[in-house]
């Protein structure tokens, strides 16, 4: 039950962070949440700047970084690529 509690919690809060980031990059709310969650749930176009009528190619290449980043996330999951940046991984 906890394992499944600090999954879900890892994930929000990545969707989180990296929502932060973008709008930080000066990308609007809108944009930036749904860019989010397109690019961790590999599931298509968001809304506003990178809807369906649009693309990514608007995009600075910060926000590009920061949801290529996303995507890995997403495709690699959440435990296992954030498990690399622990220093009990890389210790023997």
């Amino acid at each position: 039950m906890f394992a499944v509690l600090g999954f879900m919690f890892l994930y929000s809060m990545s969707i989180v962070g990296m929502t932060f980031l973008l709008i930080l990059g000066g990308l609007d709310f809108i944009s930036a949440f749904s860019a989010v969650i397109a690019c961790i749930n590999n599931m298509g176009p968001g809304l506003g700047e990178v809807g369906p009528g649009s693309n990514y190619a608007g995009l600075t290449d910060y926000e590009l970084w920061v949801l290529s980043f996303t995507m890995l996330l997403g495709r690699l999951e959440v435990l296992s690529l954030l498990i690399l940046f622990t220093p009990q991984f890389w210790r023997k």
